[in-house]
């Protein structure tokens, strides 16, 4: 959900300033071919399929800096978090000033829980776009994860600010509201959500919790009627907390919830 594929047009400068620089002609007519197979693959979720592809694209063209940092997209997808950072490092050796290995980088930190090194690759984005919206919300995930939630809430507040139509960073700002105790404001947060976004799972979780902590048993089920049928990975306590991200108290007050609405 939070990764950004880095952009296909590197690689095709690369291949029209040097054709010449292969040995084999037909390799100039089949990388395009390859490189768009590969991303396909890993833009469908077809990570097994993707990786040998990639391993292939970066074989043929190995400075290509978006390959790596693609391949690198891949890896962790496929669960290995310590290969995704080894080729989002090579990706950022090829292409110093490029945000995108760098916000792939700390998505595979925050995987092995590198909290301080996720954040400061975020950083280093956001000292150049002070307004990338998925820095500051990945990076409020790391506050979040460090237990500073007024920093994780001004974060995503910042990301939503940034980027108006990022409905998880304004669930997930109402969420840092309610774990800090404002759950006026949060309450209203996650209704307007709802109303702009009926479907939307994670604000109408967050609602049934909030309308659960405060006593309204009788609102709260019915969102949660429409949150559980939207997607039931929010009954697992884990995914909560180690995926989605939640803060511990929206986390307690809806497992509560379900212990006795069960």
């Amino acid at each position: 959900m939070r990764r950004r594929a880095a952009a296909v047009l590197p690689l095709l400068v690369l291949l029209l300033v040097g054709l010449l620089a292969w040995p084999a002609a037909g390799v100039a007519a089949t990388l395009p071919a390859l490189f768009e197979q590969a991303l396909a693959a890993s833009r469908e979720g077809r990570f097994g399929e993707a990786l040998p592809l990639w391993d292939r694209v970066v074989d043929l063209a190995p400075e290509d800096a978006s390959a790596w940092s693609n391949r690198g997209n891949v890896q962790l997808a496929l669960g290995d978090a310590r290969a995704a950072i080894a080729d989002q490092d090579k990706a950022i050796e090829l292409e110093p000033a490029s945000a995108d290995p760098h916000l792939n980088r700390g998505t595979a930190e925050e995987a092995l829980g590198l909290w301080s090194a996720a954040a400061a690759d975020y950083q280093w984005i956001l000292e150049r776009n002070p307004e990338d919206a998925s820095a500051l919300y990945n990076l409020g995930n790391v506050e979040g994860s460090r237990g500073d939630w007024p920093a994780a809430r001004a974060c995503f507040e910042a990301a939503a600010a940034a980027r108006p139509g990022f409905a998880m960073a304004r669930s997930s700002a109402a969420l840092a509201a309610f774990q800090l105790g404002d759950t006026t404001v949060a309450e209203k947060q996650l209704r307007d959500l709802i109303r702009r976004y009926p479907l939307f799972a994670d604000a109408r979780a967050g609602l049934t919790a909030l309308l659960w902590r405060r006593g309204a048993r009788g609102e709260a089920e019915s969102h949660w009627a429409a949150a559980s049928g939207l997607d039931p990975r929010y009954r697992q306590e884990e995914w909560l907390l180690q995926i989605r991200r939640w803060p511990p108290v929206p986390v307690q007050a809806l497992a509560q919830f379900l212990a006795l609405a069960s």
